[in-house]
């Protein structure tokens, strides 16, 4: 496989607006990540997406893995959820009014989350989870939360401190325009570490709002929660009385129908919610039982708005998607396919002698490039993440895209079906040769 020039496999007419780009926009890019920083090259700009597939900007179509980092459950441009957006939008695409939609999709959440009694929209997953813990702090009347290493929940200032994602990729040790105070009440103990957890509730004691954390950590690539793991946090949480929110933007509606909690089996007293229920368009939510809920203004003395929340246009997408999980309950033929997908990927490295563990939970894959178990943080920052940037722009050439960057997550979709998955595995055990 050729080394990453200066394109990292872009064309040209991708360099061109690279190029322009950096002129008006931070970097070039929107969302740090984008810009390949930890991969190296350029990245190809998406002119548009078909199912499984995108084509950039020079026409060269990818089989994608990236499926805008998880949102697109059912793959790009799915018809029915353009054709509810479409028509949301020829009646007015926004109106800082109550409308029907908003309360159809609230029903839709309500139903298929069972520990969500009232449910909050709002315009993005940091939304989301900031107006959440602030809920947390409003409701218990407690200044003080409890998060873990390498999980991302948005970009809010308490909540950076030793984030996994993007702040991860870029290899920043904080972030520069957060203040101390900011992350003066936030704790931070490694993923999955028993003991580091007992130790922070014995710290925090009753001062404690709230537990935050990923039921299954998807930000510092896909790590599963240790057995018994969930179920202290949730056993803590009652001892002290403070509330465990369950940030499931990414796993809720990816991997069940009722989130990862009803994989687990662990019920939150809030859950965070994003990506796939809004079909692709930005709407997010948060949602618990109705007395914490009912603390929210206007109700309640916990105030939180926003212009744009509940957009009617997010908000069609968004019941389209829910709609096609419940009625086409794809669940069971993606998780077959994720299956498939680790288990070849694992024999393609240990076939070729690349040093690589394969992770997955249900319809969630990543892959570190070493050798030993990643069960938390410090694993997934001592995978060989220069191997994982020639892995990446090898599979790139191959026309299969994946995110640049080896915390995160692969997401199959609907629309990935055996054919792509052999694609990709047969792309995979050549570019690992290469690698040997």
């Amino acid at each position: 496989m050729a080394g990453v020039g200066d394109s990292g496999g872009a064309g040209a007419r991708s360099r061109e607006l690279f190029a322009r780009a950096r002129d008006v926009i931070p970097g070039g890019v929107d969302s740090p990540v984008r810009a390949f920083g930890a991969v190296g090259g350029t990245p190809p700009f998406v002119a548009r997406g078909e199912g499984a597939y995108v084509v950039d900007a020079d026409g060269r179509r990818f089989l994608d893995y990236v499926q805008s980092w998880g949102a697109l459950l059912f793959g790009h441009a799915r018809p029915e959820i353009v054709r509810a957006a479409a028509e949301a939008a020829a009646l007015g695409t926004s109106f800082g009014a109550p409308t029907e939609g908003e309360v159809r999709l609230a029903e839709l959440i309500v139903s298929a989350v069972p520990s969500v009694e009232m449910v909050r929209l709002v315009s993005s997953g940091t939304e989301a989870a900031m107006s959440a813990l602030r809920l947390a702090r409003g409701f218990t009347g407690r200044e003080r939360i409890l998060k873990f290493e390498g999980c991302y929940h948005g970009h809010a200032d308490a909540l950076l401190a030793a984030a996994g994602s993007g702040v991860a990729t870029l290899g920043l040790p904080g972030a520069a325009g957060v203040t101390a105070g900011a992350v003066r009440d936030t704790i931070v103990v490694p993923y999955n570490d028993f003991e580091a957890a007992d130790a922070a509730f014995d710290e925090a004691g009753e001062q404690l709002a709230c537990v935050i954390v990923e039921p299954v950590a998807a930000n510092m690539g896909v790590v599963a929660p240790a057995r018994g793991f969930l179920e202290r946090l949730r056993g803590e949480c009652d001892r002290l009385g403070a509330l465990l929110v369950f940030d499931e933007v990414i796993t809720g509606f990816r991997v069940a129908w009722g989130g990862a909690q009803s994989l687990f089996g662990v019920t939150p007293d809030l859950t965070v919610l994003g990506k796939v229920m809004g079909g692709g368009f930005p709407c997010a939510a948060f949602g618990g039982r109705r007395e914490i809920m009912e603390r929210l203004a206007p109700l309640g003395p916990v105030y939180q708005a926003g212009t744009l929340a509940g957009n009617p246009v997010a908000v069609a997408a968004g019941i389209a998607s829910l709609q096609l999980a419940r009625e086409e309950d794809p669940y069971e033929e993606l998780e077959r396919r994720a299956a498939g997908l680790a288990g070849g990927l694992q024999e393609a490295f240990a076939g070729a002698g690349v040093p690589a563990t394969v992770n997955r939970v249900s319809t969630l894959v990543s892959v570190f490039f070493t050798e030993g178990p990643v069960t938390d943080y410090a694993a997934a920052r001592a995978s060989a993440h220069d191997t994982y940037a020639r892995f990446f722009h090898g599979m790139l050439e191959c026309g299969i895209a994946l995110a640049p960057s080896g915390y995160e997550a692969w997401f199959p979709s609907a629309a990935h079906g055996d054919a792509e998955i052999d694609r990709t595995l047969e792309a995979a055990r050549a570019v690992a040769r290469s690698l040997a």
